[in-house]
């Protein structure tokens, strides 16, 4: 618990799904007394392995979160591929908090995986770069301007895959680089404002989204579900898949001021599968 963080207001993207990361972030920040707007692509799609919520579901979470730690809660239906939808989001934002002290960029997907970079194609290629990068741009663009008065933290979802090269998942690792470097970009021009910006590269945590990834390596390696986690596991020094709620405390510890002298930085959160800096 940070109690410093009591009555502040923070932007979770990418936070529609129960057993995501996202919405773990928005809980754990709920739960230290902090005004949490959750948004997502709340947009239904049939045979969408991918699909992160719908409106229905995306209010119910936010709903349940206000209940349960008696924090002001919102849900917004934001795509961040469009430049529009993340205009009316923060229009959204002013009028419901005027200001925004947390903005987490959590939203990621993948799209044409599993491919080469020779063999990718290009509409899935820019798509994923879409989303992971130019999403995170276009979002902090529209959000700082919340920021500016009363200063405050931004936390980035990188991944490991920016800093370990992963096979046949090349757009989403060049769009995790970018991200890290974005991430010191936006640090060091935020700085003067109060404005500390880092973030976090998760390893592989289980998630809805894991356990896709998992269900289509089966296929490809002739295996079950459970087969590939088991080596997976093997690659990790903690031998162990991670949680949506290790990231959440991560981030919560970024956002609070037990961090306040961190700035430009990148956590591993990784089990010790990643080790870099």
């Amino acid at each position: 618990m940070y109690k410093d963080l009591k009555g502040k207001n923070a932007l979770i993207t990418g936070a529609g799904k129960k057993a995501g990361i996202g919405y773990a972030i928005a809980g754990k920040l709920a739960a230290c007394g902090v005004n949490v707007a959750l948004a997502d692509l709340a947009k239904a799609e049939e045979n969408d392995p991918l699909l992160t919520s719908d409106k229905a579901q995306l209010a119910r979470l936010a709903k349940s979160l206000g209940e349960t730690w008696k924090v002001r809660t919102v849900a917004l239906d934001l795509d961040v591929t469009s430049p529009e939808s993340v205009q009316n989001m923060a229009t959204v934002l002013a009028e419901e908090f005027n200001n925004i002290h947390i903005l987490c960029n959590n939203a990621g997907t993948v799209f044409g995986v599993p491919n080469t970079i020779h063999t990718y194609d290009d509409n899935a290629w820019m798509k994923t770069i879409d989303v992971n990068l130019h999403g995170i741009f276009r979002v902090s663009k529209a959000v700082v301007p919340l920021m500016l008065e009363n200063g405050g933290s931004i936390i980035n979802a990188a991944s490991q895959a920016a800093k370990k090269p992963p096979l046949f998942n090349g757009a989403y690792a060049a769009a995790k680089a970018g991200v890290l470097m974005m991430t010191k970009v936006m640090a060091m021009e935020l700085a003067g404002n109060g404005i500390r910006v880092n973030a976090v590269c998760p390893g592989v945590i289980m998630t809805d989204f894991t356990q896709w990834r998992f269900d289509l390596e089966a296929q490809f390696f002739n295996a079950t579900p459970d087969e590939r986690i088991a080596e997976k596991c093997k690659e990790i020094p903690l031998g162990r898949l991670g949680t949506a709620d290790e990231v959440a405390n991560t981030v919560a510890f970024l956002a609070s001021g037990e961090s306040s002298y961190m700035t430009g930085q990148a956590l591993n959160i990784t089990g010790g599968q990643t080790m870099e800096l």
